[in-house]
């Protein structure tokens, strides 16, 4: 608001410099009345009158030069100041601001994305080892963090007085059983058989291995330790644990993660989201200058980060040589899909204001229509996508338009200067009396326009 009423002082000051005179006169302090011979009426009454094609604010009864520019002025056309929406200017002039213009064509559309991204674990394949009863770490077997470890492998020998006891139970139950196996009574066998599953089941869900309660079985020795193993391929990322500790059921012990496949996260700033979608090839550069590795996008997130406001895109990756290293800053190519047919013009083309694009249309003979577009995509070769505004084959202006802007803006001050001319009414909150005390108050339909300042709010 406060660039606009800039903008429109800086175009009254001109009309009062450099105005012929006779165009404004002075009614109190900072109100002031249009009147003279501005409209089409007066030309037609007084003869022809010139203006200058780069400042149409300045108008002449008689022909000769600019007093801002030094160019010749040009006859005013009836429907110059008409109430159309186009411009028009002087094919000459047109000439030497260097207006170009273009088609509206359609053609295909694409995109090269390049952008950097981080490598991370995969987040299903990170696994968390703890122990599921109290006891003391006798030794460990993995004692160093960034091992790699196989599923099934040791990990630790523990000693719980819990785990022996249950040890012991489990023998005497398998006692039992085979005591029983053949009695008369078929409940008393089948308690017996019952007890001893049940004993199978403890030492099981204390991650006690089959295969140690195999050994078990068939040595009848209790163990003092017992063995727990990894239960997952992959490599130790936290080591919590140290020989002789005493450990807690539920305490975390390690945290392993499997490598083999990780997920590259790359950043997609927001005027590219359009562009990318799932399912999308791309191709990760290392570093290391070897070949790119080929990946796909396997999930777009729903959320901008706050710091870096891009999206993240997660492409996911074979990683059977371990080349990418978690937390390794990478390069990501992303092939995006051609939008075919599309209706285009150069992007230079469309006047941006924040609120609104707009692209002036060249009509022929000197005239141009400013008209408001609806953008889509934007290619790589300088040609940005039309969804509404234009049609095919019309003709918009590629250079110099930031001065048709202008034109446009001032031919539209003037138009309505000459309608509040034609509709010879005042707008003030000020009274003329208090303006001018001891002056008389002319009658209404004498006071020769509105009031400039209620014009242009």
């Amino acid at each position: 608001m406060r660039t606009s009423k800039i903008s429109v002082m800086f175009f009254l000051s001109m009309l009062l410099l450099f105005a012929s005179p006779g165009h404004f006169s002075q009614v109190g302090d900072g109100h002031f009345h249009l009147h003279g011979h501005f409209g089409p009426e007066e030309a037609e009454a007084k003869g022809q009158q010139y203006t200058c094609s780069m400042h149409p604010f300045i108008i002449r009864d008689a022909p000769g030069n600019c007093p801002i520019c030094g160019m010749t002025l040009t006859p005013v056309k009836a429907d110059g100041l008409g109430g159309g929406t186009d411009i028009r200017i002087d094919p000459a002039t047109v000439q030497n601001m260097g207006v170009r213009t273009a088609l509206a064509s359609r053609r295909s559309l694409s995109r090269a994305i390049r952008t950097v991204g981080i490598v991370g674990y995969q987040e299903n394949h990170q696994y968390s080892v703890n122990s599921k009863i109290d006891g003391w770490v006798e030794r460990l077997y993995v004692n160093e963090t960034g091992s790699f470890v196989k599923k099934g492998q040791p990990l630790m020998a523990i000693y719980s007085p819990e785990l022996v006891a249950a040890q012991e139970e489990f023998l005497l139950a398998l006692r039992n059983q085979a005591a029983l196996a053949a009695n008369d009574i078929p409940e008393i066998a089948a308690g017996a058989r019952n007890l001893l599953t049940a004993s199978r089941k403890r030492l099981l869900y204390w991650d006690i291995s089959k295969r140690q309660i195999d050994e078990l079985e068939k040595s009848g020795q209790v163990q003092k330790v017992l063995l727990l193993h990894a239960p997952y391929n992959g490599v130790v990322t936290v080591k919590k644990v140290n020989e002789g500790m005493f450990i807690q059921a539920g305490m975390e012990l390690f945290q392993i993660s499997d490598i083999s496949q990780v997920w590259v996260y790359a950043d997609i700033y927001e005027y590219e989201l359009p562009w990318v979608k799932v399912g999308q090839k791309v191709q990760v550069d290392l570093p290391s200058g070897q070949a790119p590795l080929p990946g796909r996008i396997g999930m777009i997130y729903p959320y901008v980060e706050g710091q870096t406001r891009t999206v993240k895109a997660r492409i996911e990756l074979d990683n059977p040589d371990l080349s990418l290293k978690p937390e390794m800053y990478v390069n990501v190519g992303i092939e995006t899909q051609t939008t075919k047919e599309a209706l285009v013009i150069p992007a230079e083309a469309v006047l941006n204001t924040g609120e609104k694009q707009t692209v002036f249309v060249a009509l022929g003979d000197g005239r141009f229509e400013p008209r408001p577009v609806k953008l889509g995509l934007q290619g790589d070769d300088g040609f940005v996508e039309i969804k509404e505004g234009l049609g095919e084959h019309e003709k918009v202006v590629t250079s110099a338009q930031f001065m048709l802007d202008s034109e446009s803006t001032l031919r539209a001050v003037v138009q309505k200067m000459l309608k509040a001319e034609k509709g010879g009414t005042v707008k003030s909150s000020t009274p003329a009396a208090a303006q001018n005390p001891g002056q008389p108050v002319a009658p209404r339909d004498q006071q020769g326009g509105e009031n400039l300042e209620e014009l242009f709010k």
